[in-house]
């Protein structure tokens, strides 16, 4: 057996631990191993642990526990879990101002997806036009950027005036929360499609309509899925304020009524019911997502 010199080998050590930075960075010439290896960066080999989602939320439901149980908080102000259970349970059962729990979450949820369908039927065709057609960006870019930062909070009173304290309000209020969220996203989209893609389509002889369908909108539907999970989010955190506006039934009503008498479980039971549903609510947009659109974050 040859003798290796310590240098040969501290070189060949160097060289080595040079190969492994080089893979993982991606900058190593074997696409192979960088493919395999890699991935800091990769979004598609990023697959959160669900055992870490169970623990997270174990710790936060045994620190609420700890808290109210040791006394460090009034149960006035904060609730053990075992009274906000208590209060589901009854609220469910038996209803709260006339109506379940189950019917009050109905009429949240029937609220939101109308006015989150009526923003979705009017923002996406809105933004697309916008990020295509540069007059129209021009003339709509102002509204937007204007009227986007008005928090839906703000327009309660100018709604009541001219629509009434009815559930047309209550809709038109959610329906302006999530519109230009679509308008962004919608916009943003059909902006980033790669001009190097159109070019292609022209050159196989496409007509503008089938630039649209085939080209244009299946690459900005990463952006409009991305749009609605958020104006769906806008939507629940808005439908609090929206059944300010003289509601008799629905979980931000119910939220609303039971702080005014302090009845703090309920309060945390309803702020808990939305959190659940808007929750799931993602969940099941992000599987569509991956249906509609399995090439997001591969190309």
């Amino acid at each position: 057996m040859s003798k290796v010199s310590h240098s040969t080998l501290v070189r060949q050590s160097g060289n080595h631990f040079g190969q492994k930075l080089k893979i993982f960075f991606g900058n190593y010439s074997n696409g192979l191993i960088e493919r395999k290896i890699v991935t800091f960066g990769d979004v598609t080999a990023l697959k959160p642990s669900r055992a870490w989602s169970f623990f997270s939320v174990v710790v936060l439901l045994a620190t609420w526990q700890l808290i109210t149980a040791t006394g460090w908080v009034s149960p006035i102000w904060l609730p053990g879990p075992h009274a906000v259970w208590d209060s589901f349970i009854q609220v469910a059962n038996v209803g709260y101002r006339n109506y379940t729990l189950w019917q009050h979450i109905f009429w949240s949820m029937y609220r939101i997806f109308v006015g989150f369908f009526f923003a979705c039927v009017i923002g996406i065709p809105l933004g697309l036009a916008m990020g295509l057609v540069g007059p129209l960006r021009g003339w709509l870019d102002p509204i937007v950027e204007f009227a986007r930062p008005i928090p839906p909070l703000a327009l309660i009173p100018l709604i009541i005036i001219w629509y009434g304290i009815g559930e047309k309000s209550k809709i038109i209020l959610l329906f302006l929360a999530a519109l230009w969220v679509m308008v962004l996203a919608a916009r943003a989209g059909a902006s980033r499609v790669s001009l190097n893609k159109v070019l292609a389509a022209y050159s196989l002889g496409a007509s503008k309509p089938q630039i649209l369908r085939y080209v244009i909108i299946p690459n900005a539907l990463g952006e409009i899925m991305t749009g609605m999970r958020v104006a769906l989010g806008v939507c629940w955190g808005t439908v609090v304020a929206a059944e300010m506006v003289a509601a008799d039934k629905g979980v931000g009503m119910m939220i609303m009524v039971a702080s005014k008498f302090l009845q703090t479980d309920i309060v945390l039971m309803g702020i808990i019911v939305i959190g659940i549903i808007g929750y799931a609510t993602d969940i099941l947009m992000r599987k569509l997502e991956m249906k509609l659109i399995p090439w997001k974050g591969k190309s």
